[in-house]
């Protein structure tokens, strides 16, 4: 930390901090946002990859389909887990608030992986699943429970020495 003296101000506290910065590019975007060339301009290339037709039947190809589902998980993560993330951010640290997130986080899939195990949907099977079993329906369940609940542990104890270092 090095310190200028004739500055209050330390030299790598100078200039705009990321949550600004972040705050900055937000502002710009909304204000092009507003500007029908630059909303259209953007619309146009998210038509590309979002809004391909096939040219015999019209409708959504495989590629606009499986990018809109990605799309959609992405834009998921980002709106649940990076808003928490991005509270605990501001007020307790990053390293706490990632350590908090992803402890968070892979709770919750490992409750909600139990909950599939235990309350698998039955009904009618579907025909094209012909052969599984209620054992066989339930292993995907079983594989993100455990790996969640691995990666639950290991954020677990990661907190455990955040909180041991910091109390020395």
């Amino acid at each position: 930390m090095s310190r200028n003296p004739t500055s209050r101000v330390r030299t790598e506290e100078s200039g705009l901090s990321k949550l600004e910065l972040l705050g900055l590019v937000a502002f710009v975007a909304g204000v092009l946002a507003m500007i029908p060339f630059f909303r259209d301009l953007t619309i146009n290339m998210i038509g590309v990859v979002f809004d391909q037709r096939d040219a015999d039947t019209g409708e959504l190809t495989d590629f606009s389909v499986a990018m809109r589902g990605f799309a959609i998980v992405g834009g998921a993560l980002v709106a649940f887990i990076g808003s928490g993330w991005f509270l605990l951010w501001t007020n307790l640290g990053k390293r706490l608030a990632f350590l908090l997130t992803g402890a968070a986080t892979f709770g919750w899939l490992v409750i909600n992986g139990i909950f599939f195990i235990v309350y698998a949907p039955r009904g009618p099977r579907p025909a094209n699943l012909e052969g599984l079993n209620a054992f066989q329906f339930r292993l995907p369940a079983i594989a993100l429970t455990l790996g969640a609940l691995v990666l639950f542990s290991m954020f677990a104890v990661a907190l455990t020495r955040y909180e041991n270092d910091s109390d020395d």
